[in-house]
């Protein structure tokens, strides 16, 4: 989720620290020249990378591991922050929030926890929402879209509860590791997750955003 919002202010910071930094996100057009590719050049950094990860397919996530342990033999910091707010149902049956907010970084993060141990020490950081004191997860219908009125908001919060409780029990299993987990709430961000809201909000949401809400590099400090 490097491409926009606070996955691209992380990106550009960690970059201006002298880090390699390996962008997997979906568009490569958004991946290898973002709208922050003039700072990005300002950084003198050229290790940054590009690779494609598609979370609402979880071939793609598998796809993506297998590439990125092939031809990286580091992995020091694992930094999962993609997040759509949108309805609709992926490829795999789950709705489209819940695997590209939770499921999709679960699998990546398995996938990748032994480079992550070897390499160590390594942290996990999940950008959560404190959205997640609204969610409500229920394992007979885990995955699938809550109904009512608010089912959107409700699918969201839920796959940020999701995000806390990975990050409880991954740090749990990983004592005595060096890898360390961590759920981070931004703060309110004014990112392109509202793009989703529905039209009879967004003349009520948009301007608060604008006039309220963190901008992108605020937000990256958090996880940062």
């Amino acid at each position: 989720g490097g491409s926009s919002g606070i996955g691209a202010a992380t990106a550009l910071e960690l970059a201006r620290c002298g880090a390699r930094v390996i962008l997997a996100t979906r568009s490569a057009r958004r991946g290898e020249a973002g709208p922050w590719c003039p700072a990005w050049d300002e950084t003198g950094n050229n290790e940054v990378l590009f690779m494609h990860l598609d979370l609402a397919s979880l071939r793609s996530v598998r796809a993506f591991a297998s590439t990125f342990l092939r031809q990286e033999p580091q992995l020091h910091l694992l930094i999962n922050n993609a997040g759509v707010s949108a309805g609709g149902t992926t490829e795999d049956g789950f709705s489209l929030p819940f695997q590209v907010n939770h499921l999709g970084h679960f699998l990546l993060t398995q996938l990748l926890l032994e480079r992550l141990r070897s390499c160590a020490p390594s942290r996990v950081v999940i950008v959560a929402s404190s959205a997640h004191c609204a969610g409500r997860l229920r394992p007979e219908s885990l995955g699938r879209p809550p109904s009512g009125l608010f089912s959107a908001f409700q699918d969201y919060c839920d796959s940020k509860l999701a995000n806390v409780l990975h990050a409880r029990e991954l740090a749990t299993r990983e004592q005595g590791t060096q890898v360390t987990c961590y759920a981070v709430h931004p703060g309110f961000v004014n990112t392109s997750l509202f793009r989703h809201a529905p039209l009879w909000l967004k003349p009520l949401l948009l301007p608060l955003a604008w006039l309220l809400f963190l901008d992108a590099s605020e937000g990256a400090q958090v996880v940062l």
